[in-house]
């Protein structure tokens, strides 16, 4: 069974790469899922709908140019649900460049308004879709990395990827 909203009907799919499985999950053409095993925090399942193979061509393709170190950013219609101070931590995770970090305290500066690091870690933990909103990117502020949604071998394999240090084989 296929969940519908009003923007059209939540669609998911299972791809097998070489950071192991994702999940990605579309609504009306847009992405606004793509999550690791055991992904914290959990995402709700049941807002997946159907398993299908249809629609999910372009980001198969781009998300395999990225994990062999060949495509820098995403160019993919995305559609994200959070709050409004999700939706501004995400926005500056965006920003960051290609092969490069920040700490969760920069990105609290940036924000001002009193924001800590541990709002905005919290917020990154909340983001729905990783890698493409590269939350890898966000280290803690001595360069350690700290928590992700795929766990740390992941990120660092991501991080090493961007920095040219990593051609994927199987990490699976």
């Amino acid at each position: 069974m296929s969940a519908q909203t009003s923007a059209g009907t939540v669609t998911h799919a299972v791809l097998q790469t070489s950071l192991g499985e994702l999940t990605v999950v579309q609504e009306g053409g847009s992405l606004t899922g793509l999550y690791f095993p055991r992904h914290w925090p959990r995402p709700d399942r049941a807002a997946f709908g159907a398993q299908s193979a249809d629609g999910f061509a372009e980001v198969t393709r781009q998300l395999g140019e990225y994990l062999a170190g060949q495509r820098g950013t995403f160019d993919l219609p995305l559609k994200v649900s959070g709050s409004e101070f999700d939706r501004f931590v995400w926005d500056l995770i965006s920003q960051v460049p290609y092969g490069q970090t920040t700490t969760y305290g920069e990105l609290a500066r940036r924000l001002g308004n009193g924001a800590s690091p541990q709002d905005v870690g919290a917020a990154v933990g909340r983001n729905p879709l990783c890698v493409v909103i590269p939350c890898h990117r966000v280290v803690g502020s001595t360069g350690k990395l700290t928590g992700y949604a795929g766990g740390l071998a992941r990120k660092r394999a991501l991080l090493d990827i961007e920095q040219g240090r990593l051609h994927l084989g199987d990490l699976t």
